[in-house]
């Protein structure tokens, strides 16, 4: 919400303050979840990045590199360093596909398919510490994937009134998983 500067004679508008933006109410809010995870998480040595992957994982394993960063919205760059770790403590592996040499497929291990186990009252943790009745976190999910879905399929650009400009060169970067939107 934007305020009115009293007393100037144009009558500028003054900068909102965080708190009165929505941006900041959902970089808050993930700094929060990111809390919230860490003392569920720590003492299997992962971190919230790693967890989302390893939900990836669970859900359908063999995934290439590419198949786990889109729905994360995470590019290689930042995604290979995350699978190097979870590859170093012995939860997946890394190898080629057979068919396309150019893509690599990550597997659980033996000990990232237990983990499943030893993790799976996280969600209902989380779930605790929201407090948010069922059909409100619900409502509240899918309008901030509604938010996010029209914030990329926008633009920065176009949201900001700005010419979209043609022909922009190289690939689109996606923000990492808990960047300020």
């Amino acid at each position: 919400m934007m305020r009115a500067v009293s007393g100037h004679p144009s009558m500028q508008r003054a900068a909102p303050k965080p708190d009165d933006m929505l941006c900041f109410a959902v970089y808050a809010a993930a700094h929060a979840f990111t809390r919230a995870y860490r003392p569920l998480l720590a003492p299997h040595g992962l971190t919230y990045p790693q967890y989302l992957v390893l939900l990836l994982l669970w859900a359908e394993d063999g995934r290439t590199v590419g198949e786990i960063g889109l729905p994360l919205f995470l590019d290689s760059g930042t995604l290979t360093p995350l699978l190097r770790r979870l590859e170093s403590a012995g939860l997946v592996r890394r190898s080629r596909d057979g068919d396309d040499e150019r893509q690599v497929r990550i597997r659980l291990t033996a000990d990232g398919r237990a983990l499943r186990a030893k993790l799976k009252g996280v969600p209902d943790a989380i779930g605790r510490a929201v407090g948010l009745p069922g059909g409100e976190l619900a409502a509240v999910t899918e309008t901030v994937r509604r938010l996010g879905g029209t914030l990329r399929s926008k633009g920065a650009a176009e949201a900001s009134g700005a010419p979209a400009t043609a022909g922009r060169a190289g690939p689109r970067r996606r923000p990492r998983a808990g960047a300020p939107g």
